[in-house]
């Protein structure tokens, strides 16, 4: 075994440098007190055979050198954490925001669209510019108004008269899917959360994870008892794909494997867990309000967005962003009462 010492990241020392720093109250007073201690106590700017004070001053040199490498690696290596934790702020950020951007999508189709870039199509070309410059400007309220003008109210009431075919499919009277999930033959049952699935298969007695051959892939599930191989309990793709880092099995009681698996989207139901099992309705899913607010700032948000305007669709009103779009042109008609919006149309 070696006995030399790493002096590099020595803290045996730190309790006597620090009070000497506290006395001296800088570091050159620091480095004044060291090389007095060293130039009247030791051989070090002599040395045993003479030595030119030159070979001091490079000794000093050298150390000084070897730790100021050290620091800049420290460096490097804690800017590249920083760099890493923000990426991956980002990449969670992109994708709550392409998550929500496609669920907003899927609410409102069927309800109301406006011309353009989700704009207004007015008549005179000048009126289109400043809308268009008042939109950018607008910002996106944090709280949704719930108030519906009067003419967005007789738009949609007229459209709801011609969704009622769609609205009655929608509405069976069952209750709601136990645990947000269901049973499948009696092979497992499953329930889920925003962000997660979990999958519970009955065993046999005493079975121990040994005896069990599970693969979890991103969009394929297997589960299969050794003994009776070639035949699967469960083997098909899933119905949508998962993270399989946040995805794990484990035995439970020696008579259930219970599974769970990490969703891709957080921001969506699943109305099964393999392609060709049966369906529930994820119209009728129930959140739980606590888990809600276990949720991120960013992901709450959207989550909440996304309740409303399904709530605000089921009842044939208008979402939070066509509330933003009618309460803009409100404004807009506000702040120009010389302008004649009689052929001002929303499509």
């Amino acid at each position: 075994m070696s006995n030399t010492h790493d002096f590099t990241n020595d803290d045996r020392f730190d309790g006597l440098y620090m009070n000497v720093a506290n006395t001296a109250r800088g570091i050159e007073p620091l480095l004044d007190t060291l090389f007095s201690f060293l130039r009247r106590k030791t051989d070090f700017f002599n040395g045993p055979d003479g030595q030119n004070a030159d070979v001091a001053v490079k000794k000093v040199n050298e150390v000084l050198q070897k730790h100021v490498r050290i620091h800049e690696e420290s460096k490097k290596k804690k800017e590249e954490e920083a760099e890493r934790k923000r990426t991956m702020k980002r990449e969670k950020e992109e994708k709550v925001a392409a998550a929500a951007k496609t669920v907003t999508a899927t609410d409102e189709d069927g309800v109301i669209e406006m011309d353009g870039d989700n704009g207004f199509d007015i008549s005179s070309s000048s009126m289109s510019t400043e809308v268009e410059a008042t939109s950018k400007r607008e910002e996106t309220p944090s709280k949704v108004n719930h108030e519906t003008p009067q003419d967005a109210d007789n738009t949609v009431q007229s459209k709801k008269k011609d969704s009622n075919d769609d609205v009655d499919d929608e509405e069976d009277g069952g209750p709601p899917p136990v645990g947000n999930g269901g049973t499948v033959d009696g092979k497992y049952t499953w329930t889920q959360t925003l962000g997660e699935l979990s999958v519970v298969v009955p065993l046999p007695e005493n079975t121990r994870g040994r005896d069990l051959n599970v693969q979890i892939k991103k969009k394929h599930l297997s589960v299969a008892l050794k003994s009776q191989l070639p035949t699967h309990i469960i083997n098909a793709p899933l119905s949508k794909v998962i993270i399989c880092d946040d995805s794990f099995w484990t035995v439970e009681d020696g008579n259930r494997l219970v599974i769970s698996l990490g969703k891709l989207n957080q921001m969506e139901w699943w109305d099964c867990v393999c392609d060709g099992d049966p369906t529930i309705n994820v119209k009728k899913v129930q959140p739980e309000n606590s888990k809600l607010e276990d949720l991120d700032g960013d992901t709450r948000q959207t989550v909440e967005k996304m309740m409303f305007d399904q709530r605000q669709k089921a009842m044939g009103l208008p979402t939070s962003d066509e509330q933003r779009k009618f309460e803009m042109l409100e404004k807009f008609k506000k702040a120009h009462p010389e302008m004649d919006f009689s052929n001002a149309k929303i499509s």
